[in-house]
């Protein structure tokens, strides 16, 4: 919105052709979720403590969880709040990449809502039943992957790239649809299985989301993506408007969620996040460096399957309990312990992301 006023006060003074820029608008992304998040966090932790909107926790999990219980969560909204009004004043809004992120995070965030209202409001443990939640998941997913194929203006777009191979790649047709549908889903499940510890899943998010905004700026840039050898993806570029404000709001809601939280993300933040990753991850042909730099949320996924499989098949579990985190603290290592460490894992794994941008 802001950047149509802008356009037109051109007339009057050309200064503000500065707004044209996207690393302008992407800083200014980032600073004005960080600031919504920061003023609007304290008057939503009281309105969800006085709405008695607090989590229930496991009696078999880690004892130290037990002072968690009555913990205000639902905080997801919080940053789904801050990222959407921040993308809508800063982006282009005749850009479909931004409206198609933007669509996809809040459908999946909704289903995120309902899991947790039902859980939190309405006393009911089971929540969403799973088999409606991946059913709207899937819809929602299956969606944006069918629009983004419709809507792919070249082979560029739905092509698989292998990072580190200069001519590797795989030419997807109609697979791109199951391929898209596959990494949104996975990737909002898999932050939400992560996200079990105070900042343990909204960090690594702001990391790996942060990343993406570079893939986005480079792909969206004909010359750095010819130099680069990475797909040129018209109009990706406005993304890193989108990725600023997830940067911003994460890190509002990390002022609150870091160890000893105040609030907690829920489904309606962690589910929407992790679709929101995905999908970028898929504008950007980028779903294997995702992989990579999302290591965090792949080790916690393969760790409950593992478990779950490992109890079905053998009748004995492969770790004390799954996910993965709650693994260690059983084992006897601080929460901090646990989140810095899984902290310091996504930096390396990001940094090696990055790094295939020069592997070629």
């Amino acid at each position: 919105m802001l950047l149509l006023l802008a356009e037109y006060l051109q007339q009057f003074y050309k200064g503000f052709a500065v707004f044209q820029y996207l690393t302008l608008r992407g800083i200014l992304g980032v600073l004005t979720a960080l600031a919504l998040a920061l003023f609007l966090g304290p008057w939503m932790i009281r309105t969800l403590q006085m709405r008695q909107i607090g989590q229930s926790v496991r009696n078999d999990g880690p004892q130290s969880h037990l002072s968690k219980s009555g913990t205000p969560t639902m905080g997801g909204a919080l940053i789904l709040s801050a990222i959407g009004v921040s993308t809508l004043l800063w982006a282009d809004l005749s850009n479909r990449y931004v409206w198609t992120v933007l669509l996809v995070t809040f459908l999946f965030g909704a289903v995120g809502w309902v899991d947790d209202y039902r859980k939190v409001i309405e006393k009911n443990s089971r929540g969403l039943p799973s088999r409606w939640k991946y059913f709207w998941q899937s819809v929602f997913g299956l969606g944006a992957a069918i629009f983004l194929y419709m809507t792919a203006p070249g082979s560029n777009e739905t092509t698989l790239i292998i990072p580190m191979f200069k001519d590797a790649s795989i030419h997807l047709g109609f697979g791109f649809i199951v391929l898209t549908y596959f990494v949104i889903v996975g990737s909002s499940n898999a932050v939400n299985l992560t996200d079990g510890l105070d900042g343990l899943a909204i960090l690594p998010t702001v990391m790996v989301g942060g990343a993406l905004g570079i893939f986005c700026y480079l792909s969206g840039n004909v010359k750095f993506a010819d130099y680069l050898l990475i797909p040129y993806v018209p109009g990706a570029g406005e993304l890193i408007v989108f990725c600023g404000a997830l940067i911003g709001a994460g890190l509002g809601f990390l002022w609150f969620n870091t160890y000893p939280a105040q609030v907690f993300m829920g489904d309606v933040g962690a589910l929407a996040l992790g679709a929101a990753l995905g999908t970028i991850a898929v504008i950007v042909r980028q779903e294997i460096v995702l992989f990579i730099m999302g290591g965090v949320f792949v080790m916690e996924t393969l760790s409950v399957v593992i478990q779950v499989a490992s109890f079905k098949l053998t009748g004995r579990r492969m770790f004390r309990m799954a996910p993965i985190h709650h693994h260690f603290e059983l084992k006897g290592w601080p929460e901090p312990r646990v989140i810095v460490r899984f902290w310091i894992i996504t930096v390396i794994l990001v940094l090696i992301g990055l790094a295939t941008l020069k592997l070629r």
